[in-house]
């Protein structure tokens, strides 16, 4: 068991030691040459770098100090170990490549890959339960409190607080749009990948023929079908409902085999972020 845990702690180190790379290769190759910011302690740290010449990685570090403090008492020592290692890198990691030239001068293009890349980057690091301070870090601890919240949008609330910082101490309101489209990119790259791209649809079937559609979809379509009773509360009646997972290229299919068998038949369809099981993701 001890064996496992330290294979498992070295795998998060790693992968924090990825991400926090990704983040860099982000801010320093696309955000920080544009005056462009993802948020997080790198939007003060670009305040700082513009105003008094602060390199970015030194502001990082000591503004994620108190952070820590709190993190450690709050959330674990592992945890501190490794945000320790992807706070540290990640500030290495910046000030090294800040010395190679920009990839765009283009802010659209900027924002854009700089907000994409730095959802991955923080995503990875989020999966290994780990942080690289800032925003990524307060959510973190946000969460201990509140654990409804998403930290995709944790972190997005976080970070358009720190552009409209950028945007008073900088004067550059067209520099806080194009900060606020990365970091809504941001915000989506972690809550997909944290909960899933395999988007399927779901759908509820009433009708008189439940059997008979049942069996068409299960032997037509090969999706599995749950029915359960419930009561319409206008007719007063007690009906099956039919529930099916699909994938979303078997819509169209399934809906005609609903349709031939039931003209009247009722059906609600909705997205479903992600399904597990036979037939589908994990299977």
């Amino acid at each position: 068991m001890e064996k496992e845990t330290i294979k498992q702690f070295i795998f998060e180190v790693i992968e924090t030691l990825i991400g926090s790379f990704i983040m860099a290769i982000a801010v320093s190759f696309f955000l920080l040459p544009n005056e462009l910011s993802a948020g997080g302690f790198s939007g003060i740290a670009t305040i700082m770098y513009y105003i008094f010449e602060i390199p970015m990685g030194t502001t990082i570090l000591l503004l994620n100090i108190p952070l820590f403090i709190i993190a450690t008492f709050k959330i674990g020592k592992m945890f501190f170990v490794k945000s320790i290692i992807g706070t540290i890198s990640i500030s290495v990691f910046i000030d090294v490549l800040d010395k190679f030239p920009p990839l765009t001068g283009d802010k659209i293009l900027a924002c854009v890959y700089g907000g994409i890349l730095s959802g991955i980057g923080t995503a990875l690091i989020l999966r290994a339960h780990s942080s690289t301070g800032g925003s990524d870090l307060t959510s973190v601890i946000i969460k201990q409190y509140k654990p409804m919240f998403r930290e995709g949008k944790l972190i997005t609330i976080i970070d358009f607080i720190i552009v409209l910082l950028n945007i008073i101490f900088l004067g550059k309101i067209e520099i806080g749009l194009y900060s606020a489209i990365a970091i809504y990119l941001m915000g989506k790259v972690i809550d997909i990948l944290f909960e899933g791209i395999y988007f399927t649809k779901l759908l509820f079937i009433i009708s008189d023929k439940s059997e008979e559609i049942s069996n068409s979809i299960k032997i037509n379509a090969k999706r599995g079908v749950t029915a359960f009773y419930g009561k319409g509360m206008y007719t007063n009646e007690e009906k099956l409902i039919l529930m099916c997972a699909i994938g979303r290229s078997d819509l169209s299919q399934v809906k005609t085999i609903i349709k031939k068998i039931d003209q009247n038949a009722f059906i609600i369809i909705t997205n479903s972020r992600e399904v597990l099981g036979m037939g589908f993701k994990g299977q």
